[in-house]
């Protein structure tokens, strides 16, 4: 009302004279701005306050600069500091200011304004002069607008240029809100003015109206540009100030600007403008995208989310916890307030069709009040206006609420691994755990998308009844039947899915696990040949997956037929009731019906979604709940003492041991032990004796039975068989501890690993592949007692160390590392070797889980029991080798008999001392040969590393792309179908609106027909089902085709791709990428070009209706054209990002697991866990601004379509009655 009657007043004020104008014989100003026409005097007042406030905050910024200066003068005198040195320090920085296009045209399109108001005010006071030398009456009001505007504008240019000397990358605040509120005045000027040129022609053309025609151009970019913020000057500062410390820190020198953004940013996400930005420019890297903010970090909710699982664990001893609730119990506050945004968002959907019926009476004649059809329309724009907003905060508050459980959640499945007993660890192989991150854990965060359909599905449909009560009456109880009937078809559905997830997970979790073996022996299958034959099997199981996923996509285009015909079946239900009972339906009433019908068949058609999305998630989250409560280590199977409170280093007292508890033969059992500190302790025995176990009851890896482990100190652990991980040499010999590089040296001698690092390519920096697939087992080991002794460990746990090296390099190696390294240590090791046994100052001799002999070398010789026939084994078993050279069977023989005299000699001559051996190696080198040798390092260094960082496509996604994956499944003859089916469909519901629209009576007392509208929308849904089967042919057999390709590819490539490709890196795409494939990316084809399709059909009904709306949609396509270019060029690279980060996760998945022993061992479980955290967030990142920059674009693009509804709203209530077939207008609605 009230802004009908300013516009009414706006244009009585514009349609007055001049001349009538300048009858007024008042000379005062009050008088003289009495004559202007509102929106002029607006203008004027407007801009004059704006001019108050830029001469007040000048005057405020001067004063402060001189409070500071004096402030700064006096700390100066007292701190000795130069303000001009410090100038210069901050000017050291800056380096090149590269001033953009946008800014100078900016500028330009500022003097254009200002000139153009200059021309105006001559043009005008010219007049004015000769009216006054004519002696007629002159009325000085009509300068007083370009006066005011040529000074505003002034101000503005000189503002807006000020910029590019003060180097900013934003527009001061008032310089935007300035060009945004001249457009806006000037917007609606134009209305008026061209409301009265309709009214009187060319005798209302005046300078203004000229001069306001003419600036609208430059004054639309002023308000892109205000809107936007940028003025794109860009500063690049030295790119050495800006080069990150470290390579695992880069991009992490900031914090996204979405915890800061304002209540504005936040609301229109303007806070991602600055990413988007650098991604229109040049292609993103991860560098570029800033940390995410503590709160949702992988960290801070892993905490949360593993603390009330803990507590529930506490609470329910007897009960099985419900992993559910704890996830409930951990993010409810995040869910309560995105639940508010729905609550709003679904409220102000039904204005909509609340409204409609009052909006088509107005339309048919019916005003109630003056100036109604403003009105209506005005709620309209707003209603609409709101539910846009609150939708992007909603679907971006639901995609942050899924990416913190995803991240919590994959975070206890990381540390559950770490902690899996052995028992357990044989019930889920690494394949299997891999699945529970990549699918398990993804399908509970993506639930959060329907996290709100529970209880809003309620709420819509008494909405829809309350509306539907008003327009039908009593026939709302049908809809209310009709409706549940609708839902409760859908309890079988739901059992059928779940019948079918339940298989296809199982199938899966079975294609993964033998897929993981593959890969980790793949060497193995070429070697042998077998390659084809697992790539049968494999091939197998997919068909044995690919069954039940058909099941399961048919079944859900049977759901999405069903659920797109309930609404229809509702209205018919709703429709024939009511002509039944003998209510008389309008056209209002049965537009604000079918409107009612429509917005519930949002939440009707999602519902199979969200029955299916529930039984998925349901058999996920017990899954995980199963993995997340299997058997742990125990935590008493080992009681740690902290360093130097015993002597005693280890003591096992009355120790039973078993891999099995409930098996009845114990792996270990009377095990007595106490070992001091700084002994050397030999374990042997026959093959299968129990040496292993021996050393994982020490670890407390085995479980216990009964005893008592006792462990004073820190302890390193190396494994029979080497775990060396992805990564540089240096790194796996560091395994997390500082540099340290005279000790990195001794370290490296010790294990004979320098003529190693002068062989490899680069050096200790060598990337070994994938299990140290480019390392020989000898060089494997080697690594893992290099790793062991740079711990600097109290306790050294050696499981048969020189098993994979030569006699020559074990020889060595025992006298430089245990004999002189490990002479102050603790050591026990197992061996074979006999030769090694003589120096140990214990030798336990197992046999059947038991210590059958306890004592020295020459004790268990003289007691000639199984430790000499285990000498004598060893002894016979070498003369009955044929050896050609006697020399070495004397060297053998003398190292075997004298053994104990040299090794204790050499032992002696090194004085047990490290830094003695360090010093020995500096001075036996000489600076030429380290010279050289240093050359020959960096030469070698050039050369590419084996693994390379995972490659990306940047730019546009090709057209070939699109057009192979269209062709890969029946040569894309299916495409034409889809397309086909879902233009019929689009087709029918045109017709059934044309039908309502012109058979359908205007007024009350006409008979309705319904029973055509019903057929029509009835054919239309078969076109669906027609649709969505297609759609599921097409989707089953790409995925196929892609998936047998692909596994054709990796099982035909050579050796060498395996040695440079993680596994982790294959494992993604036969897991995530394949689920993608397999569900997603047909659906998102079908739904794009249904999208397209039904843009298309409105676009022409609208047209129909009222042409002038083509004046507005193509300069607005125009610009959502624009606006998805502008952000495609970063969302691809987000996408991509994405991807390529959840490769290390995955690798590190399994690399861990199979570790697990050699960190627990070395108690390195926190610092793998805080890897994984900050894989997690690496992965997170580009994530959160992925999500981000999609709500980004749609909340524009949506914007944009509420402005065209809000302008074809304005033209129909414009017109006036009779000038358009209401019949027509309805066909709009």
């Amino acid at each position: 009302m009230g802004f009908t009657r300013l516009l009414n007043s706006i244009a009585t004020h514009s349609s007055s004279s001049p001349a009538s104008a300048g009858q007024q014989p008042h000379f005062s100003l009050a008088g003289t701005m009495q004559g202007l026409p509102i929106l002029e005097l607006s203008s004027i007042c407007i801009d004059l306050t704006l001019l108050l406030v830029f001469l007040f905050t000048i005057s405020a910024r001067k004063i402060l600069v001189c409070v500071g200066r004096t402030r700064f003068l006096k700390d100066d005198s007292v701190g000795n500091s130069s303000p001009i040195r410090r100038s210069i320090s901050g000017d050291a920085e800056v380096g090149d200011v590269v001033v953009g296009t946008g800014f100078k045209f900016s500028v330009c399109c500022c003097f254009y304004v200002l000139l153009v108001q200059v021309v105006v005010l001559g043009f005008d006071g010219f007049g004015l002069i000769r009216e006054a030398v004519d002696g007629k009456v002159v009325v000085w009001s009509v300068i007083a607008l370009p006066a005011v505007q040529g000074l505003a504008w002034f101000v503005l240019s000189f503002l807006a240029l000020h910029c590019k000397f003060k180097v900013l990358e934003k527009f001061p605040l008032l310089l935007r809100v300035w060009w945004f509120i001249s457009f806006v005045i000037c917007i609606c000027t134009l209305y008026v003015d061209g409301k009265s040129l309709l009214v009187y022609g060319s005798n209302h053309l005046t300078s203004h109206v000229v001069a306001k025609f003419v600036v609208t151009p430059a004054l639309a970019f002023l308000c892109f540009v205000a809107i936007r913020g940028a003025t794109g000057i860009e500063l690049y500062r030295n790119s050495d100030l800006q080069e990150p410390l470290l390579e695992d820190e880069a991009g992490c020198l900031k914090v996204t600007p979405y915890t800061d953004a304002g209540l504005f940013s936040l609301a229109v996400l303007s806070w991602l403008n600055p990413l988007l930005s650098i991604g229109a420019k040049r292609p993103l890297e991860l560098k570029d995208i800033p940390l995410l903010a503590p709160k949702d970090r992988s960290k801070t909710n892993y905490k949360v989310l593993n603390s009330n699982w803990e507590k529930m664990k506490a609470e329910n001893l007897s009960n099985q916890p419900s992993l559910a609730w704890a996830i409930l119990r951990s993010f409810w506050k995040e869910a309560a307030g995105n639940a508010v945004f729905a609550l709003l968002n679904t409220l102000v959907s039904y204005v909509g069709p609340y409204m409609i019926s009052y909006f088509v009476d107005y339309l048919g004649g019916k005003e109630t009040f003056p100036h109604e059809g403003f009105v209506l329309a005005g709620i309209f724009f707003v209603s609409k206006l709101l539910e846009t907003l609150t939708t992007r905060q909603w679907y971006l508050g639901v995609d942050i609420l899924g990416m913190h459980v995803r991240s919590a959640l994959t975070a206890m499945v990381y540390r559950k691994g770490l902690k899996l007993s052995s028992l357990a660890k044989q019930s889920h192989t690494s394949g299997e755990i891999v699945n529970y991150m990549a699918v398990d854990v993804q399908r509970v965060g993506d639930y959060s998308w329907y996290l709100h359909d529970i209880w809003m599905l309620p709420l819509q449909i008494i909405l829809a009844l309350a509306i539907l009560y008003k327009n039908v009456g009593i026939a709302s109880v049908a809809t209310l039947v009709a409706t549940i009937i609708s839902i409760i078809v859908t309890v079988p559905l739901a059992k059928v899915q779940e019948d079918y997830q339940d298989k296809l997970m199982a199938a899966k979790d079975e294609r993964m696990r033998k897929t993981s073996e593959c890969l980790r022996n793949m060497r193995i299958l070429k070697l042998q040949a077998w390659e084809e034959r697992y790539r049968v099997k494999l091939e197998e199981m997919r068909d044995v997956e690919f069954k039940w996923l058909r099941k399961a996509l048919y079944s859900q285009a049977f759901i999405t037929f069903i659920f797109w015909s309930s609404p229809i079946f509702v209205a018919a239900v709703t429709f024939a009731t009511s002509i039944l009972l003998g209510a008389e339906l309008t056209a209002g009433s049965v537009l604000s019906a079918l409107a009612t019908f429509r917005i519930l068949q949002e939440p009707l058609r999602n519902f199979p979604d969200l029955v299916s999305m529930m039984a998925q998630t349901k058999v996920s989250l017990d899954r995980l709940s199963g993995f997340l409560q299997e058997e742990e280590l125990q935590e008493d199977a080992t009681i740690v003492l902290p360093r130097g409170m015993s002597k005693v280093a280890i003591e096992i007292k009355d120790g039973v041991f078993c891999w099995d508890p409930s098996s009845s033969r114990p792996t270990l059992s009377g095990i007595q032990m106490k070992v001091e500190s700084g002994m050397r302790v030999a374990v042997c025995g026959m093959v299968g004796s129990g040496k292993s176990s021996f050393l994982s009851c020490i670890l407390g890896e085995i479980p216990k039975i009964s005893g008592e482990v006792r462990v004073c100190g820190t302890a390193a652990y190396v494994s029979q068989s080497a775990w060396i991980q992805s990564g540089n040499i240096e790194e796996n010999i560091l395994f997390g501890s500082p540099m340290d590089k005279a000790k990195y040296r001794k370290v490296v001698h010790a294990c004979s690993l320098k003529k190693d690092f002068e062989l490899f390519s680069h050096g200790d920096q060598t990337i070994i592949g994938d299990r140290g697939i480019n390392l020989s087992g000898g060089q494997k080991q080697r690594v893992q007692l290099a790793r062991a002794l740079y711990q600097d460990a109290d306790i050294y746990l050696l499981d048969d160390p020189f098993s994979a090296v030569d006699a020559h390099t074990g020889s060595e190696l025992f006298k430089e590392y245990i004999m002189t390294a490990l002479a102050n240590k603790t050591v026990v090791f197992v061996t074979h070797q006999v030769e090694f046994l003589p120096t140990a100052d214990l030798i336990l001799v197992l046999k059947e889980g038991r210590i059958i002999q306890a004592g020295k070398y020459d004790e268990l010789l003289q007691a000639g029991t199984d430790f000499n026939a285990l000498v004598s084994a060893h002894h016979e078993a070498i003369e009955a080798m044929d050896i050609p050279s006697f020399s070495s069977e004397e060297s053998d023989e003398n190292l075997l008999l004298d053994g104990p005299a040299i090794l204790n000699k050499k032992c002696d001559s090194a004085g047990n001392n490290i830094d003695s051996l360090a010093k020995e190696v500096e001075d036996g080198a000489s600076a030429s040969d380290q010279k050289a040798i240093k050359e020959k390092k960096k030469a070698k260094r050039r050369k590419k590393q084996l693994v390379q960082e995972e490659e990306r496509v940047k730019g546009r996604v090709s057209m070939k792309v699109y057009l192979s994956y269209m062709a890969a499944a029946y040569k894309g003859l299916l495409i034409p179908l889809i397309v086909l089916a879902q233009t019929l469909f689009q087709f029918l519901q045109i017709a059934s609106n044309w039908w309502m629209a012109w058979a359908n009576p205007q007024t009350e007392g006409d008979e309705a027909k319904v029973s055509p509208i019903m057929a029509l929308a009835f054919g239309s849904s078969w076109f669906i089902f027609v649709r969505a089967v297609l759609v599921a042919t097409f989707g089953l057999a790409a995925a196929q085709k892609l998936f047998l390709n692909m596994l054709r590819s990796v099982f035909r490539a050579p050796m060498s791709f395996f040695d440079s490709t993680p596994a982790g890196r294959i494992l993604n795409r036969v897991s995530i990428d394949q689920s993608v494939v397999d569900l997603d990316i047909p659906f998102r084809l079908g739904g794009f070009a249904s999208t397209t399709i039904q843009l298309l059909g409105i676009v022409g009904v609208m047209t129909e209706v009222t042409w002038q709306v083509l004046l507005l949609v193509i300069p607005m396509a125009a610009a959502c054209l624009w606006m998805q270019k502008y952000y495609m060029a970063s969302s691809r690279e987000l996408v991509r990002i994405v991807s390529i980060q959840k490769s290390p996760v995955i690798h590190l998945f399994g690399e861990s697991i199979a570790g697990a022993a050699t960190i627990r061992g070395f108690g390195q479980e926190k610092r793998f866990m805080k890897r994984n955290l900050y894989l997690l967030d690496c992965f997170a990142r580009p994530f959160f601004c992925s999500i981000a920059a999609i709500e980004w674009l749609c909340l524009r693009m949506e914007l944009l379509s509420t402005f065209v509804f809000a302008f074809c709203m304005i033209l129909l209530v414009s017109f006036p009655h009779g000038s358009i077939d209401p019949r027509s207008r309805d066909m709009v609605f």
